[in-house]
């Protein structure tokens, strides 16, 4: 909390509650009070809202995954590149050759990447 511990953060509410004064205090308290209210209210209605927005497709996300905290660029990399086209386990060397085999006796071109034909084309792209 803002590098702030216990020790420091009492001391900060006492030279406050000096400072504000005694006859003042509890106006200022209840004033935070009604801030603390709004703030949960807030919220309750955002999270009723996103859940009411996003319905099963936000319970399905794996909150966990998506903190910052454990970020690692090289298990992103890794997980993109062993991810499935369409296939059920990544290309090695002898099945890529022996799939250009079948290819050829087919009669079907294939790429690398187990994909065909052209290049996908957007009209609308600047």
């Amino acid at each position: 909390m803002l590098g702030i511990n216990g020790g420091e953060l009492l001391v900060l509410l006492l030279v406050a509650a000096l400072v504000i004064g005694p006859e003042r205090l509890p106006a200022y308290a209840e004033q935070l009070a009604g801030w603390v209210r709004r703030l949960r209210d807030v919220v309750r209605d955002t999270r009723r809202r996103v859940d009411d927005e996003l319905g099963d497709a936000a319970r399905d996300v794996d909150w966990a995954a998506l903190d910052p905290r454990r970020y690692d660029p090289r298990r992103i990399v890794r997980e993109a590149l062993l991810e499935d086209v369409g296939t059920t386990a990544p290309p090695r060397a002898g099945r890529a050759a022996a799939g250009a085999a079948t290819g050829a006796r087919t009669g079907t071109a294939r790429t690398p990447g187990g994909l065909s034909g052209p290049a996908p084309f957007d009209d609308e792209a600047t």
